[in-house]
């Protein structure tokens, strides 16, 4: 997969990214092949002027993508072209080159864009030589992988920030593509936006680093909301919640770099999964293994259903699901189960937590 752009905010987004969890790098236009799967990014509002009227001559569906409105269309190529008007993007997808163009009329929102498919493209392949992704977190140690599971909220980035901070590699913030590679089952990290609360933050020892970065004049990723950076700013440690009905927090998100170079952590980019961890989070409660009888259910897959904020518009995928195939994923649910299994208890209490788990998995 190759990024090409013009643009160098483009692909220093891109490198942001992909550089540390999938070793990408930085080449020159000579260098990039043209058989490889590629997104050519650029700011070129002429470009965006031809393709929104070129989409609204042409029959069109509209859809919702990344929570906006998204015109989508074939032109007399078969190629898929798209419009988005509240973010002012053009696409356009040919399957048989396996090149995407996109266009906009600022770097940022090309540069957002670039990223989250460059991912998609990657996926739609991976997911064809029998990946699957899952809802997990994960960190690593001399490549023995432990995986969290969990609904929003359970603990999984918890868990992973806490091994983390105690000296495994952080692979995984949210979830990870496995597939089983001989005896192993294999893990990769899926490259995305961290989400860390303020009250997490602040019991890692982490908050008063992200406020003087911010205070310096540094930023976190876009799609946080200002009140949290308000927040932040305004030294306000506990959680933030959005406006209705309190259970939705509002978090800190941060790009892949930043766990590097701002909390000196190091990332991991593949591993083998050797125990699957399945952490509920109880104030005040002593940190513990507890009798339910948790297992890796279908719900622990990323399927499409539970990503439609992204569809897979362009058929990147070509009708696999998000998740990946039912044979890769009962594939991998087999080999899942014949792991160690812990279901367990966390406080908040961080230290408390930290040598609940170190011992855990010292003696795994």
């Amino acid at each position: 997969m190759t990024i090409i752009s013009h643009t160098p905010a483009i692909t220093s987004w891109a490198d942001r990214y992909f550089s540390a969890w999938w070793n990408a790098s930085t080449i020159s236009p000579a260098e990039a092949s043209g058989g490889f799967p590629a997104v050519f990014a650029d700011v070129d509002p002429e470009l965006v002027d031809d393709m929104s009227l070129l989409v609204d001559t042409l029959q069109h569906d509209e859809i919702t993508y990344a929570k906006a409105k998204m015109l989508v269309a074939h032109d007399r190529d078969d190629a898929v072209v798209a419009f988005s008007p509240d973010e002012q993007l053009a696409y356009r997808f040919q399957p048989e080159r396996q090149r995407l163009t996109i266009a906009g009329r600022a770097a940022q929102p090309v540069a957002v864009a670039a990223a989250r498919l460059a991912r998609e493209m990657v996926r739609a392949q991976l997911l064809h030589d029998g990946w699957t992704v899952l809802h997990a977190s994960a960190a690593d140690r001399d490549g023995r992988t432990v995986l969290a599971f969990g609904s929003k909220g359970a603990g999984k980035t918890t868990v992973a920030m806490l091994l983390a901070s105690w000296g495994h590699d952080l692979l995984a913030n949210d979830r990870v593509l496995v597939r089983p590679e001989g005896e192993r089952l294999q893990v990769l990290p899926w490259p995305s936006a961290a989400a860390l609360g303020l009250g997490l933050l602040d019991a890692l020892g982490l908050y008063d680093v992200v406020r003087q970065r911010l205070q310096g004049g540094e930023e976190l990723h876009p799609t946080q909301h200002q009140a949290v950076t308000d927040a932040l700013l305004a030294g306000q440690r506990e959680p933030l919640w959005a406006p209705g009905d309190g259970k939705r927090e509002r978090k800190a998100q941060l790009f892949p770099d930043q766990f590097v170079t701002w909390f000196g952590m190091r990332l991991a980019t593949e591993g083998s999964a050797v125990a699957l961890l399945f952490p509920r989070i109880t104030p005040g409660a002593d940190p513990a293994l507890t009798h339910e009888a948790r297992q890796v259910a279908e719900s622990d897959f990323m399927s499409g259903s539970t990503e439609d904020r992204y569809p897979d518009v362009f058929g990147l995928a070509e009708g696999i699901d998000g998740g990946g195939s039912e044979s890769a994923r009962r594939a991998v649910a087999e080999r899942l189960a014949k792991l160690p299994h812990h279901a367990l208890v966390l406080s908040h209490d961080t230290a408390a937590n930290t040598a609940f788990l170190s011992t855990l998995l010292e003696n795994a």
